[in-house]
């Protein structure tokens, strides 16, 4: 029998499975392997967040099947929240619906609008269910390349002229995973009217809505007049209230797509586990003074980080948002490759990173940081990366050897 399912075929093997084996590998062996390789916030849920979860658990009819869209209270809470931070109101019955994090709803938003040999425009690198919730609904991916050297609206014009057929919808994804780059309003302007003029809808990931350092809050791509006429947008409560095992996120904006989310959806889930979503609600309703202190909490692990590296000849730059560090390699070994180096970090210095390559090629000559460690162990990791540093020529020495 073919165990060579069709879909399955489609899926490369997944990159970052690799590192995790030699994690597991050297933990294993008794290291200690400081863990910067998956955006996994090791921060608390708010406390009246979690006593809310335990209070509704006592009630016999919450274990029962949910609704599938999110209660009605949710939805209405995740309203509130545009209305008060973008000034975006939205019907909380035809705009809104909760999903099981963002990555499955943008990836069961795939499967509801597209047919095989569909385009999707994705930026390259980005995070892996942009391109890889299509890939398995069949479309045939084009990718942006938004690196320095490549200017985004650019890559938009020459991927729409040169695709056949017309791309069906756009993947943006800002403050962005993993690259931390940011956007103003007038960045969304500029797409928005594009993509109106070509008919292409919007899907834009603002899962770092609330993770900034700098004065200014990244704004969101409904705050442009129209936008919801084409756009749809994923948030969660996974990074902004530190509930990412909780999985709850939503779909806001325009109504087709929340039409055929809601569809799609009602058929394969009876939606998160109610006493979450009640939960859920009163994290978005209650005291947000934890928004501000997480943040706080990523700003110094951020300039921890970047001050301890200086001087090291592995100099990382300082994002403006999310809870990442998207580095170059170092000089020396920028012909290895993004894989490569991060096994040597394991190896050597006892420090797991995400490999660039794994958020596509264009990301190969970089690494992914994740600020999900305290600060006495990003201290401790800027120790033992300034000792790798020191013997990177005897590294790459061994390297050389083995080939």
């Amino acid at each position: 029998m073919d165990s060579e399912f069709y879909r399955i075929k489609r899926l490369p093997p997944y990159v970052f499975a690799e590192v995790n084996a030699l994690k597991a590998k050297a933990r294993a062996a008794g290291d200690d392997i400081i863990d910067f390789g998956m955006g996994n916030p090791d921060l608390m849920p708010p406390q009246h967040v979690m006593d809310k979860v335990t209070e509704t658990m006592k009630d016999p009819k919450a274990h029962r099947y949910s609704v599938s869209k999110g209660i009605h209270g949710l939805r209405k809470a995740m309203a509130a929240y545009y209305e008060r931070r973008f000034n975006v109101t939205l019907d909380p019955e035809n705009e809104v619906i909760a999903t099981l994090g963002s990555k499955e709803g943008l990836a069961n938003l795939a499967k509801a609008i597209t047919a095989p040999g569909d385009v999707i425009l994705v930026p390259n690198p980005s995070y892996p269910i942009h391109h890889f919730g299509f890939i398995i609904a069949g479309a045939t991916i084009r990718h942006l390349p938004t690196t320095k050297d490549h200017d985004f609206m650019e890559m938009l014009e020459q991927a729409v002229k040169h695709s056949v057929p017309k791309p069906l919808a756009l993947v943006i994804n800002y403050p962005s995973n993993p690259t931390a780059e940011v956007v103003d309003i007038d960045f969304y302007k500029e797409v928005v009217a594009f993509c109106k003029k070509h008919e292409i809808y919007i899907l834009s990931d603002l899962a770092y809505a609330e993770i900034y350092f700098n004065d200014t809050p990244p704004p969101s791509i409904l705050q442009v007049p129209g936008a919801r006429d084409i756009a749809v947008e994923f948030t969660s409560m996974s990074k902004t209230y530190s509930m990412a095992g909780w999985r709850i996120g939503f779909a806001v904006g325009n109504k087709d797509l929340i039409s055929a989310l809601t569809r799609m959806k009602s058929y394969v889930d009876y939606g998160a586990f109610t006493p979450v979503q009640v939960a859920a609600t009163a994290a978005l309703n209650g005291p947000q003074d934890c928004i501000d202190q997480n943040r706080a909490v990523y700003k110094r692990r951020r300039d921890v980080l970047v001050k301890g590296m200086e001087g090291s000849g592995w100099e990382i730059p300082s994002p403006e948002a999310t809870m990442f560090a998207w580095v170059p390699l170092p000089d020396e070994w920028k012909g290895v490759g993004s894989m490569e180096f991060s096994k040597q970090l394991i190896e050597h210095a006892k420090v797991a990173v995400a490999p660039g390559i794994g958020f596509g090629e264009y990301g190969d000559d970089f690494v992914r940081i994740a600020l999900v460690e305290n600060e006495q162990r990003i201290r401790q990791a800027v120790r033992n990366m300034k000792q790798f540093m020191i013997k990177s020529d005897q590294y790459l020495d061994q390297l050389k050897d083995k080939e």
